[in-house]
């Protein structure tokens, strides 16, 4: 499919390029995400998605490991190649993910016994929301047995934003980066 919003290019206004440069982490030696390109497209909505996004990515209250295997899940239930490839290869190794646990968040259950009966109830709950936008009183209870309130709170958000992030992805048709990992088929 050809992308249906191209992203801005170069040469950028200054006011482009240093909102590109927020988007990026610093010393990061890849060009700005093909996606930030696209949502530039509209700065002041790219504006207000960077703060939420920022805030879940370097600020929240769930660790590297959590956050990013939530992140996984999300993106390969929506099918959303290019986001679950980005994040996968820019933080799965930081986060402690092995690559039998990539490959898993695309092709296993939360039962496979790669995962920590923590691992299990977070990807029980991003099922769970992903099947039905709701989570079940069991798939609550275990899930707090791992989590407090605020950190539940906020693999809510962080499962929603990565739903609203593969719907503007795969949306659009943004193809994968060239240096991302390829999502595996289930």
């Amino acid at each position: 499919m050809k992308q249906r919003i191209e992203g801005v290019t170069p040469p950028y206004t200054p006011d482009t390029d240093r909102a590109l440069h927020r988007w990026m982490p610093p010393g990061v030696a890849h060009e700005p995400l093909m996606l930030f390109k696209v949502l530039e497209r509209h700065p002041e909505l790219a504006s207000r998605m960077r703060a939420l996004g920022a805030g879940l990515l370097v600020h929240g209250r769930l660790g590297a490991a959590d956050r990013e295997l939530v992140i996984a899940r999300v993106c390969a239930r929506a099918g959303c190649a290019y986001e679950w490839g980005v994040h996968v290869a820019a933080y799965a190794e930081a986060a402690q993910l092995t690559s039998e646990q990539v490959t898993l968040t695309a092709t296993g259950t939360p039962d496979d016994p790669a995962w920590s009966p923590r691992q299990s109830a977070l990807l029980r709950a991003v099922d769970e929301l992903d099947a039905g936008a709701r989570l079940s009183d069991p798939v609550w209870s275990g899930l707090r047995e791992h989590l407090d309130e605020p950190e539940a709170l906020e693999l809510l958000v962080l499962a929603g934003w990565y739903r609203t992030i593969a719907y503007v992805a795969n949306g659009v048709g943004i193809a994968p980066e060239p240096w991302a990992l390829a999502l595996p088929e289930r």
